[in-house]
């Protein structure tokens, strides 16, 4: 008997005993041979290890599966202009993030977005911006991949709010600058795979500060420097550094706070896969709305929920069906169609969305 972690599980292993939600839900029972969709389950369900016989099935039948969602958006076109660009843009973010720290050059904004955001130059719907995104998930250099996807994120959310020209570029600058104060704390604290200590997570929370401080006698705008100093404040006091609330955080700070947490949920970790959309949004309904603005972060949520309208799902329980109705109330909860029925997901607590398909 072996315990593994679900990023170890093969299909063909065979569950050594009953596997549980840390709610006490029951997910597969034991001896069950595991296969993709299975695998996929567990991950959906955050269970983190399963203990499984010594032993492989010998003889599993791996059904051929049409291509996912994301596998057909990378084999577009407009995909790979995107990637192309995309990695092209971290490039260049790296090397002007170089230069302002370790060379001291002046920090020139309209240059830095001309180097680092081309792909904003790519015609593209904002929605299937956030695909783009989603799909470059596999990307090697995590660090100033989030600080583009940030970006990204807060160049489409500003779009969807109608601001001006101006604040859209403010909102999109702040995201991408928003972790630079990382660039002061030690590679092996960054880019642990296991759980920090105490101390370097207090290290951790100082990166809003060092940013501030690597900042604030350029030519900035004073709106773009606060976002960098809080963009891990909370509305309800709980963020960092400061522990401000709602009415002492700035605009464009909500809106990075709100952008960097959707990046990061929709984004694989050590101990998990990548989070569908749906399940990143039942986490924001769940505890968002009182640690982010509620005005922007409902915005964001609805506009990322009608992106999807139309869109084929699978269920937990395995149906699958189309997305055509979103509940307002309930934006992870919409309406699916499946082949033999209407589902309405905010009435089936047990259902839900487990990916796009």
């Amino acid at each position: 008997m072996r315990r593994l972690s679900i990023g170890e599980l093969k299909p063909g292993m065979i569950t050594a005993e009953d596997v549980y939600t840390p709610d006490g839900q029951l997910v597969i029972p034991l001896g069950l041979i595991l296969d993709p969709k299975t695998i996929e389950k567990l991950d959906f369900y955050s269970v983190l290890f399963v203990r499984v016989e010594d032993e492989i099935a010998e003889s599993v039948t791996s059904p051929i599966t049409p291509p996912t969602y994301s596998d057909r958006i990378r084999e577009t076109p407009e995909f790979k202009q995107f990637k192309a660009e995309f990695e092209e843009d971290v490039d260049n973010l790296k090397t002007v993030i170089n230069d302002v720290v370790v060379k001291g050059s002046p920090l020139k904004v309209d240059d830095l977005m001309h180097q680092t955001l081309g792909v904003l130059e790519i015609p593209s719907t904002t929605g299937s911006l956030l695909d783009m995104i989603h799909c470059m998930r596999d990307y090697d250099d995590a660090t100033y991949a989030h600080s583009i996807n940030v970006a990204l994120i807060c160049n489409v959310m500003a779009r969807w709010l109608r601001m001006n020209e101006e604040n859209i570029k403010m909102a999109t600058v702040s995201g991408l600058l928003h972790d630079i104060g990382k660039t002061q704390i030690p590679d092996e604290i960054i880019k642990k795979p296991g759980k920090l200590t105490d101390a370097e997570f207090t290290l951790i929370k100082k990166h809003p500060f060092y940013g501030y401080q690597m900042l604030k006698n350029s030519t900035l705008d004073p709106q773009i420097l606060n976002a960098v100093l809080m963009h891990h404040e909370r509305c309800d006091g709980t963020g960092y550094p400061m522990g401000l609330h709602s009415r002492n955080i700035s605009t464009f700070a909500r809106l990075v706070s709100i952008a960097d947490v959707y990046d990061a949920m929709t984004s694989a970790r050590v101990y998990r896969n990548a989070l569908c959309p749906f399940r990143t949004i039942e986490v924001f309904e769940k505890e968002g709305f009182q640690k982010y603005d509620p005005q922007y972060v409902l915005n964001f949520l609805e506009n990322v929920v009608n992106t999807y309208l139309l869109n084929d799902v699978r269920l937990t329980n395995g149906q699958t069906g189309t997305i055509v109705y979103v509940n307002k109330d309930k934006l992870s909860s919409p309406t699916v169609k499946t082949a033999t029925e209407f589902i309405d997901l905010s009435k089936h607590l047990d259902l839900k969305i487990e990916a796009l398909i």
